[in-house]
């Protein structure tokens, strides 16, 4: 028998596993499951396959496993830098595995399936009268084992930390079709290696999360969200100095963007309304949680902007009245993601830096863009409460598509060295995934990447899981 023989008979064998409403093969229903969110890579897979529990994961990946067939994991397929973009083999898609299995009020966690749309894991810790504090604006298409596989930040990150902190136990099934229950609800298990850290942010290198247990906060009473304008990225960094000595561990979110991702979104997303009278040159959107005296919190938020504003850090501020008009401003800055977008093509980076710096950064950045790309606008924002800032561009008007990317890999390049330089990284939330392993084996050390080359092998020998994608191929 012939390897395509062996193939075609391993791929026989995983239809009737997981039965005629678990694959596609159809191009054009395979098409959005082989295809990027950013639409800038398209890869091809023989078969989708869309297991509906863990035993029949289990059951496909060793299949897999003994045929030799490449599979990429795949939640909601909304990552920005090719992780779930398949080059052969299978996509092995999560999104029929969208059981909550348990909710423990008592404890203080969920235990959900990966395919769960992040949006309903923050609805049913709702329900039980908690907040799931991981937030970003793709919750509504986003699943939590892509969340978990990313290790994705958001917007919540300067009080509730990244995915890796909300995750308690995990589920795993491992490449050889064996199954890792390591579903426990301990806040406290100190015995042996904590396994469970290495698959998050694996990107489904070393197995596919199949489940999780997730840890929930109570819910807050209150909340108070404020919008403040700024002339400079300095100001807007003693700024943040400012609350996060006034506000404490009630900051929750503290969000930096420019007037003209003000403008786009505004002109580009329904319901997303400019608060001010005149345009400035930055924005910070700031929000605290309220467990006690939301009086207290609004308090010391207008302190905070009483002395930014004597001491001229900002021109302009308005404070939410309600619950709306806080919705109102998150949508400025949720909508951005998707704006930036519309009509034209944007070159992105993920790049993080200590706060101290985030300033110097991006005044030493402009010039760069200016020098690889003349023309093309600047589009920084982001997460400016934890370092993590995506210092995009956006298609100069007199450039064609293919020439503005054909400068991505000098301007990547120019961006990542300054932020290496200034003791950051390249990738801080979105991940590898394919376009950025070239990236890690440039910066990281001959040391890190035999450790990272050791544990792939010591979990998939044969390597069939996502494979290209954090390590690139040799």
């Amino acid at each position: 028998m012939t390897s395509e023989d062996q193939w075609q008979a391993a791929l026989e064998r995983i239809k009737d596993v997981v039965g005629e409403n678990g694959w596609l093969s159809d191009p054009a229903d395979t098409a959005p499951y082989v295809t990027e969110w950013l639409k800038l890579l398209e890869g091809h897979c023989r078969l989708v396959v869309r297991p509906a529990t863990t035993a029949e994961t289990a059951e496909v990946i060793a299949i897999c496993h003994e045929a030799g067939i490449p599979v990429t994991p795949q939640g909601g397929n909304t990552g920005m830098v090719g992780g779930a973009v398949p080059d052969g083999g299978i996509v092995l898609s999560l999104d029929r595995m969208s059981r909550v299995r348990a909710v423990d009020a008592e404890n203080a966690t969920l235990t959900v399936e990966a395919g769960c749309l992040l949006a309903d894991v923050q609805k049913t810790a709702e329900d039980a009268g908690f907040l799931f504090p991981l937030s970003l604006a793709s919750e509504g298409s986003c699943r939590i084992g892509g969340n978990i596989s990313t290790n994705a930040g958001g917007n919540n990150t300067v009080r509730y930390g990244n995915t890796r902190e909300q995750v308690l136990g995990l589920e795993v099934v491992l490449p050889d079709g064996r199954v890792w229950d390591g579903l426990r609800a301990l806040r406290k298990n100190n015995t042996g290696y904590d396994l469970k850290h290495l698959f998050i942010g694996a990107e489904g290198t070393l197995g596919i999360v199949t489940a999780a247990v997730l840890s929930m906060v109570p819910a807050p009473r209150d909340r108070v969200t404020t919008m403040a304008a700024a002339n400079s990225w300095d100001d807007l960094l003693t700024l943040f100095g400012i609350m996060r000595g006034r506000l404490s561990g009630s900051l929750v979110a503290f969000e930096a963007f420019t007037d003209l991702c003000m403008e786009i979104t505004v002109h580009h997303i329904d319901d997303a309304t400019d608060p001010f009278a005149e345009r400035h040159p930055l924005y910070a959107l700031m929000e605290a949680s309220c467990y006690d005296d939301a009086a207290a919190i609004r308090d010391a938020f207008e302190a905070g902007l009483g002395e930014a504003f004597d001491a001229g850090l900002i021109v302009d501020a308005v404070i939410a009245e309600s619950g709306q008009q806080a919705d109102n401003l998150w949508r400025i800055r949720e909508g951005l993601p998707e704006a930036q977008s519309i009509g034209t093509t944007v070159i992105k980076h993920d790049i993080s830096v200590p706060i101290s710096r985030l300033a110097e950064f991006v005044a030493a950045g402009a010039p760069l863009v200016a020098q690889t790309i003349p023309g093309a606008k600047l589009l920084p924002f982001g997460h400016m409460g934890d370092g993590n800032l995506h210092y995009n561009m956006l298609q100069p008007d007199a450039m064609d598509r293919d020439d503005f990317l054909a400068h991505k890999p000098d301007i990547n390049r120019a961006l990542h060295d300054l932020a290496v330089s200034m003791g950051g990284t390249f990738s801080a939330e979105h991940g590898i995934g394919l376009t950025k392993a070239g990236e890690l084996a440039h910066y990281r050390s001959d040391v890190e990447m035999d450790l990272m080359g050791r544990v792939k092998s010591a979990f998939d020998p044969t390597g069939i899981m996502n494979p290209g994608k954090v390590l690139a191929k040799t």
